[in-house]
């Protein structure tokens, strides 16, 4: 039986690894057509685009995972049915439980690669993707900025700027803001708790605390709004900005920690934090919910019915994932529910189905 795991697990992960790489590969030529009309727009070249579908990639890994799972799953056994190898393992008493196990195995360590290509490796290249391509089409115009872990950082003259976080609305959230003078000298800083757009290049800010440092002396003082002048805009904000189904959990949960205290609606974080959690089961729900598919012994077209069959199947997995996140957005439904249901539906119908055909 150990030989027979091997095997079938063998042929399981190489097809998955297989389909995978067509589909990241088509995909990244999707992207690279559609990032192809921008190219020209300032100094956004054919490398730019290039490099931008490159850092892309980690997320499109990440989604294309279940599916990948799925589809691999699906003809590998439809090649062990074609090649009646399914009928021999069954005849010789393997149950589906044991072919299962031997699919969930090779599962398990693509799982794990799913989880850490979302927490790890998406988000910091998605945001660099964001960052290099706003910087190269001139979208940021009039100033320096970068996106990093501590927070969006931007630099006007002699002025450099922190922001630790911006909100859905635009609100800024922990405001830093460091003044030099000409012989690069720290003058004063201000810390502001939150910001709000007051138009026409000002920022109201709140709760502020102003350090100014003359020589060896440091003198603070506090006020409860301050007006700042900028060149800074929502517009470049938006620019740097990551959807949250792309950031990290830590940063979903300070996000939701901080529209939370700010008296803000957290669902949408709330959903992705809840998805991105149980998103990596899916693909071993996936792989579980190709299984059944082996007792159908279709002559004809076989293989590709089957894929056929696969790919229907993942599409309803998105799609069915796209509309529980929305309809829970605009619901206000508990954001474990619509983030879970998908999961749960698809993991019932892969038990009912391998179920009904043990018991036939």
């Amino acid at each position: 039986m150990r030989t027979l795991t091997r095997y079938v697990g063998r042929e399981v992960l190489f097809s998955t690894l297989l389909i995978f790489t067509a589909l990241l590969m088509l995909f990244a030529f999707f992207d690279l057509i559609n990032e192809l009309r921008d190219v020209g727009k300032g100094s956004y070249t054919l490398a730019n685009a290039l490099l931008f579908v490159a850092l892309h990639l980690p997320a499109r890994l990440y989604e294309l995972f279940p599916v990948a799972a799925l589809l691999g799953t699906l003809f590998a056994v439809a090649q062990l049915v074609s090649n009646s190898e399914y009928t021999v393992m069954r005849a010789s008493g393997a149950s589906l439980l044991q072919l299962g196990w031997a699919i969930v195995r090779v599962g398990i360590p693509l799982a794990v690669a799913t989880f850490l290509a979302g927490e790890y490796v998406s988000p910091p290249a998605e945001r660099l993707a964001q960052t290099l391509r706003a910087a190269a089409k001139g979208e940021a115009t009039g100033v320096v900025a970068q996106q990093f872990d501590s927070g969006f950082w931007f630099k006007q003259d002699l002025t450099f700027v922190n922001i630790r976080s911006v909100l859905a609305d635009m609100t800024l959230v922990g405001v830093r803001i460091y003044e030099f003078d000409r012989d690069l000298k720290l003058t004063t800083v201000r810390s502001a708790e939150t910001g709000t757009f007051a138009g026409e290049g000002r920022w109201n800010l709140e709760k502020v605390s102003v350090t100014e440092l003359a020589g060896d002396a440091a003198r603070v003082s506090n006020t409860p709004t301050w007006l700042w002048h900028t060149v800074l805009r929502p517009s470049i904000l938006t620019v740097y900005q990551v959807a949250p189904e792309r950031l990290a959990l830590s940063a979903l949960y300070d996000n939701i920690r901080i529209l939370g205290s700010n008296a803000q609606k957290t669902s949408r974080f709330e959903i992705a934090f809840w998805t991105k959690v149980f998103y990596p089961a899916a693909v071993l729900v996936m792989m579980v919910l190709a299984m059944p598919f082996a007792q159908f012994q279709l002559r004809q077209g076989g293989v590709g019915l089957r894929l056929f069959a696969g790919t229907m199947l993942g599409l309803a997995f998105f799609l069915l994932g796209r509309l529980f996140s929305h309809l829970g957005v605009l619901n206000n439904w508990p954001a474990l529910f619509s983030a879970v249901f998908p999961l749960v539906v698809f993991t019932g119908v892969a038990v009912a189905m391998l179920w009904y055909i043990e018991r036939r």
